[in-house]
């Protein structure tokens, strides 16, 4: 199956049907998200981990974004070139190497959500990619989006709820 780039951002890049992965994370057990919301006890991001990275994987990037806000999607986080032996991150690091787009709001660095009185859907996203994107810290979201787009190979989600 082929399909026109990752949804977002796409620019026409064609790439087939990525291999589907699993993310978790013990920061939020009955999928409802507490902590690590702007304002909160945890304002850094929260421990993940995943699995089933294909073959060929070069490198993992995640996207934190709210599919419910009235700009989507927000993203209120990116971070690309991890290692592919790395399948999980602790709470608030990256690992050596890894690097930051600018979110939504112009952040390069975890921006903790802040939901409105309904409820959002926080979409953390793992791509695996064959490639490394070695693009600088702090990149263009458009930039990071068109890269992670055309170089998906890989991918899983975890989606956690969340109201102020």
């Amino acid at each position: 199956m082929t399909l026109a780039g990752c949804g977002l951002f796409s620019s026409g890049v064609t790439v087939t049907s990525p291999t589907v992965m699993t993310v978790t994370s013990e920061a939020f057990p009955h999928g409802i998200m507490h902590s690590y919301l702007c304002g909160g006890a945890h304002v850094k991001a929260p421990p993940l981990t995943w699995a089933g990275a294909p073959v060929g994987t070069r490198s993992i990037a995640i996207v934190l974004d709210d599919a419910n806000a009235p700009i989507t999607p927000y993203v209120y986080w990116l971070a690309f070139d991890i290692g592919p032996g790395t399948s999980a991150l602790i709470e608030g690091q990256l690992p050596r190497g890894a690097r930051q787009a600018r979110g939504t709001a112009g952040y390069d660095r975890y921006d903790a959500p802040c939901p409105g009185p309904n409820t959002h859907s926080y979409r953390f996203t793992v791509y695996a990619l064959n490639t490394v994107l070695s693009l600088p810290n702090g990149t263009s979201l458009a930039s990071a989006w068109q890269a992670i787009a055309a170089a998906t190979i890989g991918r899983g989600r975890l989606t956690v709820y969340a109201t102020s």
